[in-house]
């Protein structure tokens, strides 16, 4: 069997005018594709992979138009150059589902229409998503298999991804083609709150693995969606693959329905309170490392990355036991290189990437430590204003314990650190002692009811909170 392998991976906050373009992408064509370690399941017996375009980037603000109709471009190209040289039995489209382009409201379905459009109606074609992305029913109507991840944070993204891919090997080699239906859910909710490690939800995606197991069902997934994009096909859903069409509509309405009404269960699994309280309550803990999510900044959600209210914050209370890490800063970090190790920089942080609202310290740094990385990428440890911070060259997720290592630190050796994310990496989680969130401003701030709503479906709680909800489960036309 031949299988075509494309991709197209990110997550898009419309609350930035920072726009993500080419440059930002970890492009891999052809036989690249094949070597990257999220995909080494593509090296499967009996199966002739023809590698296409897959396109990931650390998540940010929206996709340019002229950046996605080059994927697109190259993808299709691909496409026909590979169909030119025999069939293609099947599609495996690696997705995130929080795509959002400039101009375009469903960016994934532009996408998957085209690659459906040159392949015809017979050939299968299966994805993966992140469980933080957004369906419609154009994304369903083009595909034969999806699952999602079913855990967050994701320590299940390549089980996911071998999943979507392995089940259409089995549909390839069985002839037995399996059909989508979805419910849409009118809730939409940060996923700092729907954290799969704490209740309610821990238990909504436990139930998952039993709905597979159903007669006539194949795969079950719950989609949170991405609350940070102002769009019309943000909201919540349950998408269910398998061959019973009855049985497909009674999960995906129990999946949905169970959803909806733990709506109001949802909370942060960890203490969560505006940035001075946090510090407050930081300052009153005797253990450590103290671990503090500066959440409305977190690349790894959409956030520019460059924001300075933490180190900020942190020089006016003199706390000199903090370490702030992950400050995105090209133009400093490109200072501090050309000056050298222990020199003094005059320098200008913050607001470098995205200047709407960000707050700016200017002051004299020294540098502390310097790392060049193999990826291009050039780290900077600095004091400033009696406070240490790590900064980076190019935006990045700092959420592992070993993301700083290549500037000799360890973590675990802090009393505090301050870090740009949501939720905690598993990793990280095994070193905070213990783990507050800051409700910082940002591209991806946690005070979701008060984000601007001018094209979101409505009602959607928490946007709206009078209203019922029965679940509609839909078919793939």
């Amino acid at each position: 069997m031949r299988i075509a392998v494309a991709g197209l991976h990110t997550e898009c906050s419309t609350y930035t005018s920072l726009e993500q373009e080419t440059e930002n992408f970890n492009v891999m064509v052809g036989e690249q594709i094949l070597k990257h370690e999220l995909l080494k399941f593509l090296d499967h017996d009996g199966v002739e992979v023809a590698p296409l375009l897959y396109a990931r980037a650390t998540p940010g603000g929206p996709v340019s138009a002229s950046t996605y109709e080059k994927f697109k471009a190259k993808t299709l190209a691909a496409l026909d150059a590979a169909l030119a040289e025999g069939p293609i039995d099947g599609v495996y489209l690696a997705m995130h589902g929080a795509v959002h382009v400039t101009g375009m409201e469903d960016a994934e379905g532009d996408f998957i229409a085209a690659i459906r459009q040159r392949v015809g109606d017979e050939v299968i074609i299966s994805s993966s998503y992140d469980l933080h992305g957004n369906v419609t029913q154009k994304v369903i109507n083009q595909l034969d298999i999806f699952t999602a991840f079913r855990h967050a944070p994701h320590i299940d993204t390549y089980e996911t991804l071998e999943r979507a891919f392995l089940y259409l090997v089995d549909a390839l080699k069985t002839g037995k083609r399996p059909k989508l239906c979805w419910a849409p859910i009118p809730v939409l909710l940060p996923g700092e709150k729907t954290s799969t490690v704490d209740e309610p939800a821990k238990s909504l995606y436990a139930q998952l693995w039993d709905i597979d197991k159903r007669k006539g069902i194949l795969d079950a997934s719950l989609m949170v969606g991405y609350v940070w994009a102002d769009v019309a096909r943000g909201t919540a859903a349950a998408v269910v693959c398998g061959y019973d069409e009855a049985a497909m509509k009674q999960a995906a309405e129990e999946i949905a329905q169970s959803y909806y009404d733990a709506r109001d269960q949802f909370a942060f699994g960890v203490p969560a309170a505006p940035l001075d309280e946090t510090l407050n309550a930081a300052s009153k803990i005797e253990t450590g490392p103290i671990v503090i999510c500066d959440s409305g900044d977190n690349p790894g959600g959409g956030g520019v990355g460059d924001r300075v209210d933490v180190l900020k914050k942190a020089i006016s209370r003199e706390l000199k036991e903090l370490l702030v890490i992950g400050i995105c800063a090209p133009k400093a970090v490109a200072q501090i290189f050309e000056a050298g190790l222990e020199k003094k920089v005059a320098l200008q942080l913050g607001a470098e990437l995205d200047q709407l609202n960000s707050p700016v310290i200017e002051g004299a740094a020294t540098v502390l430590r310097l790392a060049e990385l193999a990826n291009g990428q050039r780290l900077a440890l600095v004091e400033i204003g009696g406070v240490r911070a790590v900064l980076s060259e190019k935006r990045q997720m700092f959420h592992d314990p070993d993301d700083v290592a290549p500037l000799g630190l360890d973590v675990a050796e802090e009393k505090m650190i301050a870090i740009k994310c949501g939720y905690i990496s598993a990793e990280m989680t095994k070193v905070a002692n213990p783990n507050l969130m800051a409700l910082t401003d940002g591209a991806v701030n946690q005070d979701i009811e008060r984000l601007s709503n001018h094209h979101r479906p409505s009602p959607c709680y928490p946007f709206q909170k009078d209203f019922t909800f029965t679940a509609k489960a839909r078919m793939a036309k």
